[in-house]
């Protein structure tokens, strides 16, 4: 997961940064470093987002990932 794919994720869901936050239970200074891939965020901190996120039904796709050509993220079908 990469900060593109984060400001993606949260796009899918019309989720502000600040509903991000909320929901991952993370300060706004941690995921600004998340989505601008600065400092060293924590991989606790990585791990609380991605949750959030796929508690919501977003799939992130990593290199390699054939099912849509390639890293990015999209909502699983319900």
């Amino acid at each position: 997961m990469n900060g593109r794919q984060i400001r993606a994720a949260r796009a899918l869901l019309a989720w502000s940064q600040a509903d991000l936050c909320k929901e991952a239970g993370i300060s706004r200074a941690t995921l600004n470093d998340l989505e601008n891939e600065t400092g060293d965020p924590r991989r606790s901190s990585i791990n609380r987002v991605e949750d959030a996120f796929t508690k919501h039904g977003v799939i992130f796709l990593g290199e390699g990932d054939t099912r849509s050509g390639g890293p990015g993220v999209r909502l699983a079908i319900d």
